[in-house]
């Protein structure tokens, strides 16, 4: 099948997952608000959490940053898409928490660095949003639409497409917003 039959179907797929992407969008961006507006769930956590990544990364190289970052963004989305088929639980969880996080952190980073901080994330982030955001809307899509008819063809269909789509689409995306945050982490040291 040439590449841009599979971008096609990719395109379809997007088409019939508009709204669980709508959804996961609205949930992340929802989260998101509370986690800058209001940061205070979980503070201790989060913050042992970044510490014990910070330690992970220490004098990890340039390529090793894109490796390491690439991989857990490429895991945590394949997740996202895979155990979607549990009712749309696990991706719904990825995106409260993400969401949150990245509120919380964003907040801090404005505390310490004043709010033109937030444009360090713009670079890698309009690539790993969005790739993160479609594979949760995947997920979505996968758990939601065993409520309706026709249940086994409906699940291999949104199944295929959603594995398609996360080559063709999320991979790349995450590729290059790895490629771009390990560079900059690498730079800015």
């Amino acid at each position: 099948m040439k590449i841009t039959e599979q971008y096609e179907k990719c395109w379809k797929f997007f088409c019939e997952s508009k709204w669980h992407i709508v959804a996961s969008l609205a949930i992340f961006a929802l989260t998101f608000l509370i986690g800058f507006i209001y940061p205070m769930f979980y503070r201790e956590e989060i913050f042992k959490f970044i510490t014990e990544l910070m330690l992970s990364l220490e004098g990890l190289g340039t390529l090793e940053l894109v490796w390491f970052i690439f991989l857990n963004n490429l895991q945590a989305s394949f997740f996202a898409i895979i155990f979607g088929v549990f009712i749309g639980i696990f991706p719904l969880v990825m995106g409260i928490t993400n969401g949150y996080l990245l509120g919380f952190v964003s907040r801090e980073a404005v505390g310490v660095g004043g709010i033109f901080v937030l444009w360090r994330l713009v670079p890698h982030g309009i690539f790993e949003l969005p790739a993160v955001i479609f594979s949760i809307g995947i997920g979505l899509k996968l758990g939601l639409d065993l409520f309706g008819n026709d249940k086994k063809k409906t699940l291999k269909h949104n199944f295929v497409e959603g594995l398609r789509f996360f080559v063709f689409v999320v991979l790349p995306l995450l590729l290059i917003a790895g490629i771009i945050e390990g560079i900059l982490v690498g730079l800015i040291g």
